[in-house]
């Protein structure tokens, strides 16, 4: 990779201004897209609004506790991190303290707040593989000693998420480490032999699970079942079709009065689309490119390999999320309970996302 001497704080400040429209956006479409649910189920059109205020304060808060907190001392806690990370990943599996929402075994409530600890690995994992490839390589050493602490990390990881199960979340870090394994210069026929091995995995976990195949089944023709398995997609598709080119207007969508399941967290793009058409959509697909972009601009500036890999994954991460959100949502991919970063709905994601950028920013300053 190249260094360069100066610190790219002007690129910083263009990232952290990007981030701030998706996380203004965010507010505006949470309210939007929840409101008629809000008010048929909690009495108040405003309950998941403020439920998503209070997740972006202590986002805020955690972007500001990050800052004081030296590199070094990140990097020395790496692991630490991702393992207390993976604790929390298994205890959703413990029935006193985990909590099933839609089938899933993936949040804990403890003294009545719930939250979703595998999004943390979405942090520790890109931290511990930049760590990792920094300070684990040795050139030297047989190829099956140097890879195969993180094999072993990422197979745990893996079974925990699948335990839960978070096909998803499961198929996007491992996809996220193989990419930093690509910058991190490894050999490319390795990385070639787990992208044949990590496909025939997934295809054997679509097939052990019947509803699996039922969502491969609705992706592939949604109208052969359109009250059923292909109801959630084809109603997307009508919110999205019915926004042309300039949307109904912010407010206006008629797919939220109960239409689409998800709106506010999940399906969040297809209101927006509704509401705001072509152009709204257009925009929002600039504002996640020009988001990857400047990211990896930032991370090229980085003096160490540590800083550059962690950039790099936080933005390769961010950036595979909002595409398979947006596949979902356009009837592109099947449907995944992945949302879209820095809007939908859900504070522990968004916590975590505004966590990423913290570290990127403190990364930046103290290089």
């Amino acid at each position: 990779m190249r260094y360069k001497e100066s610190r790219p704080i002007f690129l910083l400040h263009i990232l952290l201004a990007l981030v701030t429209i998706l996380l203004i956006i965010g507010l505006i479409f949470v309210y939007s897209a929840s409101s008629v649910f809000s008010l048929t189920t909690f009495g108040s059109s405003h309950y998941y609004l403020k439920r998503h205020i209070i997740g972006l304060c202590i986002g805020m808060i955690s972007f500001g506790i990050i800052q004081l907190v030296p590199v070094s001392l990140i990097y020395q806690l790496t692991p630490l991190l991702l393992y207390s990370s993976l604790i929390l990943a298994a205890a959703t599996l413990l029935t006193s303290i985990g909590c099933s929402i839609h089938g899933s075994s993936r949040w804990l409530t403890v003294y009545g707040f719930t939250f979703q600890p595998s999004e943390l690995l979405k942090v520790t994992v890109p931290l511990y593989v930049a760590y990792f490839l920094e300070n684990k390589i040795h050139p030297y050493r047989p190829l099956v000693l140097r890879y195969t602490p993180l094999l072993i990390i990422m197979g745990i990881i893996s079974f925990l998420l699948l335990k839960q199960p978070d096909f998803g979340l499961t198929m996007t870090l491992l996809a996220t480490v193989l990419c930093m394994l690509f910058v991190g210069k490894c050999n490319v026929r390795y990385i070639i032999y787990a992208l044949l091995s990590l496909g025939s995995l997934g295809f054997l976990l679509i097939a052990m699970r019947s509803y699996r195949i039922k969502r491969i089944l609705a992706f592939m023709n949604p109208w052969q079942d359109p009250k059923g398995a292909g109801f959630q997609i084809i109603q997307s598709l009508i919110a999205i079709g019915s926004g042309h080119i300039t949307g109904l207007g912010i407010g206006n969508s008629k797919q939220k009065f109960l239409y689409l399941p998800m709106q506010h967290t999940d399906f969040i793009f297809s209101i927006i689309a509704e509401e705001t058409g072509f152009i709204g959509s257009l925009f929002l697909i600039i504002l996640y490119i020009a988001l990857l972009y400047i990211g990896i601009k930032i991370a090229l500036r980085l003096p160490t390999l540590f800083a550059q890999l962690a950039t790099i994954g936080y933005m390769i991460l961010i950036s595979l999320q909002t595409i398979i959100n947006l596949a979902v949502t356009t009837g592109l991919a099947p449907t995944k309970g992945i949302g879209l970063p820095f809007i939908s709905y859900g504070n522990t994601a968004l916590v975590c996302n505004i966590i990423m950028i913290g570290i990127i920013t403190h990364l930046v300053y103290e290089s």
